[in-house]
């Protein structure tokens, strides 16, 4: 396949160049990464997505889109060499999701408004995931998460159980100030003592994270 000369490039060219970087013909340096020697790559791409999107630059979206859809192509791509899946299993997989998690568009339920959708999304998915417990959904949140936006994301969740409120004391008062500058402030602050202390903030509240998701399922488990 002359891959040099083609004006305008589709989704199959993708997958057959690397198919053709990772064959013996093709490159060193591709045929050598696996799922983990090129982890850290899919990390970054995505980061360069998300600047590009603060950024409002499309053209930049373009180009760090493809980074990530590479991304995508390579980890199947791997996969298939060792007999797991394909790039189509991924395909197929995301839109049996996407149907099944929108039966208000693919079904009869009623769903008018985004808090809704949401609402009948995390129901679908715990039960497609065997979720029967608050707990459960606690310990799924990824450990890989930044410490912050897992500690954010397993309280979120924690809140929707009828036995768990946030303690008083650390509720702050906002005054008339905007909520993220206040919240900001103190962050930084803990941030800032955290350095004095030599303790690794990101670590510390990891830590804390896991003492509490013990905590909440022994409770769980009382009730």
């Amino acid at each position: 396949m002359d891959f040099v000369r083609k004006p305008v490039y589709r989704m199959d060219d993708l997958i057959a160049i690397m198919r053709l970087l990772r064959s013996e013909n093709g490159c060193p340096w591709d045929r050598e990464q696996d799922h983990h020697s090129i982890r850290k790559n899919f990390l970054e791409e995505t980061y360069e997505v998300l600047e590009a999107i603060d950024a409002e630059d499309p053209a930049m979206l373009r180009e760090e889109l493809g980074d990530v859809l590479l991304q995508v192509v390579f980890h199947a791509r791997i996969e298939e060499e060792a007999g797991g899946f394909s790039f189509d299993d991924v395909v197929d997989e995301i839109c049996k999701k996407l149907i099944c998690r929108h039966p208000h568009v693919f079904g009869d339920v009623k769903a008018d408004t985004a808090d809704q959708v949401l609402t009948n999304w995390d129901k679908i998915k715990q039960e497609s995931k065997g979720q029967t417990t608050v707990s459960q959904t606690l310990a799924s949140v990824p450990n890989v998460l930044p410490a912050l936006m897992r500690a954010q994301k397993v309280q979120h969740r924690a809140a929707k159980s009828m036995s768990y409120r946030p303690k008083k004391h650390t509720v702050i008062e906002m005054g008339s100030g905007a909520p993220e500058d206040a919240v900001g402030q103190m962050l930084f602050s803990c941030v800032e003592a955290a350095e004095a202390l030599g303790v690794d903030a990101e670590e510390a509240l990891t830590r804390a994270t896991e003492r509490f998701v013990a905590a909440f399922t022994a409770r769980e488990r009382e009730v």
